[in-house]
C-alpha cells in the first residue's frame, strides 16, 4: 500500500472479486479500503488461500489491467528499502512514474524494427580489457568492470557499443547518466549503434504524458535498452544483462526523497540480484569504485600509459610557472601570467578557450576594502554580494539591499571581492581579449556546444560545453582552493573529478590542447591530475578513509530531528555494542543530528535496528518526524 508509515512496511492480504478476477493480476495497480480510507496500491501476488486467520476485505478497484511493475523490479526495491532503512513503498514511487490513463490507453502497434547495424571497429580496443569485456556482455557472463575513460574519449559511443554487444546476446541494458544533456549524447550515440526502435530515454523535462509512454515501452518489453537519468535505475527491462553508471560520483545521482538510495548503489544491487554484468564508467573515481576494484567484485578497465599520454592535453599547474621567482606578487594573481599566455595562443590559433570558474554569479561573496572583515547583512547577518558592477550589496539570506553598508569593524563603506563569480570572470576576460567573443554556460543558461572558432566560454563545473572540431585549445581551472577547501569528506574527490572532466574537453597535446590549473603542482590532486591518474588517487583517498573510518571504508547513518525526537529513536533501537554513536551536532533550526557508524559486514543490522526504531514510533503515532539516512552524501 501507498502508506509512509514504518509499522505498515509489510503486505497485506485482500480477496479478488470474480469479476476482477481476469485484471486483477501480479502488478497492476490497485485501490483498497484500509483504516475506513481508500488507499493506492499495487497487487505483488496471488495465491489460493491466506494465512491471516480473521476476515478478508476484498479489493475496492483494479485501477487499471497494465502490469506495470515487474517481479525482478520488486525484489530491487524491497532490496533497496532493506539497505536504505525505507519503506518500500517509497521505493516503488521512486520506480513507478504517475499513471497516465491517454497514454496507457493508446493501442499498441507493431512497429517493424529494422536489423542492428553491422558493429563497427570498437573503440574499446584503446584498453587492453576492451574487447574482451564487449565478449563477455555478448555472451551474457556477469562481467563487472570500472572503467576509467581517456581524455577525450567518446564515452556515449562507447556505452553504445557495450549494450549492442548485450542486445546481441538477447539481454537487456540499463543506463544511467547525470543529466539532460549526458541523456541526449547517449540517445544519439545509441540510436547511431543500435537503430531505431530499440531504446527509450526517460527524462523528467519529457512531461508526463510522453515519459509515461516511454515507461510503457519498457514495461512492456518492446525495447530491450532504457537509458535515462536517475529514476532510470528502476526501469522494467526484461532479462537485464547489463546496468550502467556514467560519472557515479556526481552529486545528483543520489535521490533527494526516501530512502534517499544513490543510482550507483541501487544498479550494483540489481545487478548482484539479477546476476547480470555492471559497468562504472567515468573520467574520475570515486572511493566507492576503489573499493569495487579492491575487494574483487570488479575488474578495472584502463588504457595503458602509452595511449594516454598519446590523448591527454598537455596540463601544468601556475606554481612551477618561472615567473614566480622574478615576481611575487603572480603567486597570489587570480589569473597568472600562465593562464594569459596559454589562453592567448589557443585564440590565435583560432580555437576555443575553457575557463572552469567554481562559483556562479558576479560577485558572490565581499569583504571589507580596508580590513578584509566578510560584508554580512546588517538585518539577518547573512552575506552579502553583488549581482552586477552597478548594483548594490544584496543578502544571499533574506534579499535585502545594504545600499548604506559600512564595516562594522573600521566603517569602512568600500567594498572588495572575496569570491570571484562566472559573471565577474567572464566581464575581466572580455576587457582581456577584446573583438573575441565571451560566453557563459551555467545555471541561467548552459550551453550544449561551441563551434571550432576563437571563443572564451566561461562555465561553473557540470555546464562546460563540448567543443567541436576536437575540443578547447585551452582549459583553464581557477580558484582551485573554493573546491580543496570546502568542508567536506569529498572535496578532494569532487576536485579531482570537476577538473578531470573539464581538462577530457580539451585537445590532446599533439593537436595543440593545454590544461592549466591554478594551485600548487605539489598537492595530491594536482599531481593525479598532471599524470592522469585517477586511479591511483582513488587509491590513496580508500586507504586515507579507511584509516580514519569513513565511507565508503565503513558505512554511516545519519539521524535528523529535533533532539528528544532523536534521543527517543536511539533509545528504542536495538544497536548493537559495536556501534559507535558519534554527535550530537546542530543541524537545521531547533534539530540535531547523530551519527552511526558500523562496519560494512554490520551494516544491514544497523538499517534493520533504525527502521524497527521508526516502525515503533510511528505505530504510536509519534507527532515529530525523524529523518534517517544511511551513507548520506554530506556527512559534515
Amino acid at each position: 500500500m501507498d502508506v509512509s508509515l514504518a509499522h505498515l512496511d509489510r503486505l497485506f492480504d485482500y480477496r479478488v472479486a470474480s469479476g476482477d478476477d481476469e485484471a486483477a493480476q501480479p502488478g497492476v495497480r490497485v485501490k483498497v479500503r484500509f483504516a475506513g480510507q481508500l488507499v493506492n496500491g499495487f497487487l505483488l501476488e496471488r495465491v489460493e488461500r491466506s494465512e491471516h486467520e480473521g476476515k478478508l476485505a476484498f479489493l475496492e478497484k483494479v485501477v487499471s489491467a497494465e502490469r506495470v511493475l515487474d517481479p525482478e523490479i520488486v525484489r530491487l526495491a524491497r532490496a533497496v528499502a532493506d539497505r536504505y532503512a525505507g519503506n518500500l513503498s517509497d521505493v516503488l514511487r521512486l520506480a513507478v512514474p504517475p499513471r497516465h490513463a491517454r497514454a496507457e490507453a493508446q493501442p499498441v502497434s507493431d512497429i517493424d524494427v529494422p536489423e542492428m547495424p553491422e558493429p563497427s571497429d570498437s573503440g574499446w580496443s584503446g584498453y587492453p580489457t576492451g574487447a574482451a569485456y564487449l565478449r563477455a556482455l555478448h555472451e551474457g557472463r556477469p562481467a563487472r568492470a570500472v572503467w576509467s575513460a581517456t581524455p577525450g574519449e567518446d564515452w556515449p559511443a562507447r556505452i553504445a557499443e557495450a549494450a549492442a554487444a548485450t542486445v546481441r546476446g538477447g539481454r537487456g541494458v540499463v543506463i544511467v547518466v547525470a543529466d539532460a544533456r549526458d541523456l541526449d549524447r547517449v540517445d544519439r550515440a545509441l540510436l547511431a549503434v543500435l537503430g531505431a526502435g530499440r531504446h527509450v530515454a526517460l527524462n523528467a523535462a519529457l512531461g508526463p504524458a510522453e515519459r509515461y509512454r516511454r515507461f510503457l515501452a519498457a514495461s512492456r518489453h518492446r525495447v530491450p535498452v532504457v537509458a535515462g537519468t536517475r529514476a532510470a535505475m528502476f526501469a522494467p527491462v526484461a532479462d537485464v544483462g547489463l546496468v550502467v553508471i556514467w560519472d557515479d560520483g556526481d552529486d545528483v545521482h543520489a535521490e533527494p526523497r526516501s530512502p534517499y538510495p544513490h543510482a550507483r548503489d541501487v544498479l550494483l544491487t540489481r545487478a548482484q540480484l539479477a546476476g547480470c554484468a555492471a559497468l562504472v564508467g567515468g573520467f574520475a573515481r570515486t572511493g566507492e569504485g576503489q573499493l569495487l576494484l579492491e575487494t574483487g567484485w570488479a575488474k578495472e578497465i584502463v588504457a595503458d600509459r602509452v595511449t594516454l599520454r598519446r590523448r591527454s592535453p598537455m596540463i601544468a599547474p601556475t606554481g612551477d610557472d618561472p615567473q614566480l621567482a622574478r615576481d611575487p606578487g603572480a603567486a597570489i594573481a587570480r589569473l597568472p601570467s600562465l593562464c594569459w599566455e596559454t589562453a592567448r595562443q589557443a585564440l590565435a590559433a583560432g580555437t576555443p578557450v575553457l575557463v572552469q570558474v567554481p562559483r556562479r554569479g558576479y560577485l558572490p561573496a565581499v569583504a571589507c576594502a580596508e580590513c578584509r572583515t566578510p560584508a554580512r547583512c546588517p538585518h539577518c547577518s547573512g552575506s552579502l554580494g553583488l549581482q552586477g558592477a552597478r548594483d548594490v550589496p544584496t543578502c544571499h539570506w533574506c534579499g535585502r539591499a545594504a545600499a548604506a553598508y559600512s564595516c562594522p569593524a573600521c566603517g569602512e563603506r568600500r567594498l572588495r571581492a572575496s569570491v570571484t563569480g562566472a559573471r565577474r570572470t567572464a566581464e575581466e576576460l572580455g576587457r582581456a581579449f577584446p573583438g573575441v567573443p565571451v560566453r557563459t554556460s551555467g545555471r541561467d543558461e548552459i550551453l550544449d556546444t561551441v563551434p571550432a572558432e576563437a571563443t572564451v566560454v566561461v562555465a561553473t563545473p557540470g555546464a562546460e560545453p563540448v567543443a567541436e572540431g576536437g575540443g578547447y585549445g585551452a582549459v583553464l581551472l581557477l580558484d582551485t582552493w573554493a573546491l580543496l577547501s570546502r568542508s567536506d569528506l569529498r572535496a578532494a574527490e569532487e576536485a579531482m573529478r570537476r577538473w578531470l572532466n573539464a581538462s577530457a574537453l580539451a585537445r590532446s597535446a599533439p593537436a595543440g590542447g593545454r590544461v592549466v590549473v591554478v594551485a600548487d603542482g605539489s598537492l595530491v590532486p594536482v599531481q593525479a591530475l598532471l599524470r592522469w591518474d585517477p586511479g591511483w588517487f582513488a587509491a590513496r583517498e580508500l586507504a586515507e578513509r579507511r584509516e580514519l573510518g569513513f565511507p565508503p571504508a565503513a558505512r554511516m547513518a545519519s539521524v535528523t530531528g529535533p533532539a528528544t525526537a532523536v534521543a527517543e529513536l536511539l533509545a528504542q533501537a536495538r544497536l548493537d555494542d559495536d556501534v559507535e554513536v558519534l554527535g550530537p551536532v546542530p543541524a537545521d533550526k531547533d534539530q540535531e543530528r547523530m551519527l552511526l557508524r558500523v562496519s560494512r559486514s554490520r551494516a544491514a543490522g544497523l538499517a534493520h535496528a533504525l527502521h524497527e526504531a521508526a516502525a515503533m514510533r510511528s505505530a504510536r503515532k509519534a507527532a515529530v518526524t525523524v529523518r534517517v539516512q544511511v551513507d548520506p552524501a554530506d556527512l559534515f
